[in-house]
């Protein structure tokens, strides 16, 4: 339970994934309550000291100048942790009021083993997705899957995009083809194809992290980019976003 003098300047909100790096610590967490004045962010792993001040990146992966600084730490069990943060500069960033859908499937649940069906060591085929909650304003969908476990780094499993707002659902076994059914375009993965590359850890248990965007435009890109390029391309244009983690072991 967090203490309430902690919580004085929260109010509840959206569960958004966030991206930290500061006082010589990287991390990913989820901001369970995010105000004009701060944040409440919940991690798997010992954040920052309090003072530190840190970068963070709300919904993608990239800093892009909002910083804030940790007033608190709250050890909640031994793979949980949560922190609370004083954003410096949140009004230059109003896009950051940010709704979250609900991304689910019928094969895993959140944080549940993956089938060996859409793995390397199975059929290697994408799994059914589902999700619901849009805002109104939503213009298309985009889509990455990645590993942020990879001994080289976070490696791109999907890169899916151009949705349309009116699909709610991607059935499994999306074929590997650069533009799709309605218009559907796919990115590059990091194993140099086009489509998904189901998760192949070299060793121990993987996280793979499904992340659904809601932009309020169509994105004017050729199918064939990267993860980078996409994220690069949707900012100031996403309205809601929703994350289903699950995990593998070969």
């Amino acid at each position: 339970m967090i203490d309430t003098d902690k919580r004085r300047f929260f109010r509840k909100g959206t569960s958004n994934v966030v991206f930290y790096e500061g006082n010589g610590i990287k991390g990913i967490g989820r901001t369970q309550n995010i105000s004009l004045k701060g944040a409440l962010i919940e991690t798997d792993k010992k954040p920052p000291p309090v003072s530190s001040h840190l970068k963070l990146a709300i919904g993608v992966e990239k800093f892009y100048g909002l910083t804030a600084k940790v007033v608190w730490i709250k050890k909640a069990t031994i793979d949980k942790w949560y922190f609370g943060v004083e954003f410096d500069n949140i009004q230059k960033f109003p896009a950051l009021n940010i709704m979250e859908i609900k991304l689910k499937s019928p094969v895993f649940k959140e944080g549940d083993m993956i089938p060996k069906k859409y793995t390397c060591d199975g059929e290697d085929i994408s799994p059914p997705l589902s999700w619901e909650m849009l805002p109104e304003e939503t213009q298309s969908l985009a889509l990455v899957c990645d590993d942020p476990d990879a001994p080289l780094g976070t490696w791109v499993h999907w890169v899916i995009f151009d949705i349309p707002s009116y699909i709610a659902e991607l059935p499994e076994g999306i074929p590997p083809k650069k533009i799709l059914e309605n218009g559907i375009k796919q990115g590059k993965n990091d194993f140099g194809k086009i489509g998904y590359g189901g998760p192949c850890p070299p060793e121990g248990i993987h996280r793979y992290y499904f992340k659904l965007y809601a932009l309020n435009k169509k994105l004017i890109l050729e199918p064939g980019i990267t993860k980078d390029e996409l994220l690069e391309a949707m900012k100031g244009y996403m309205l809601a976003q929703g994350q289903l983690m699950g995990r593998y072991k070969s």
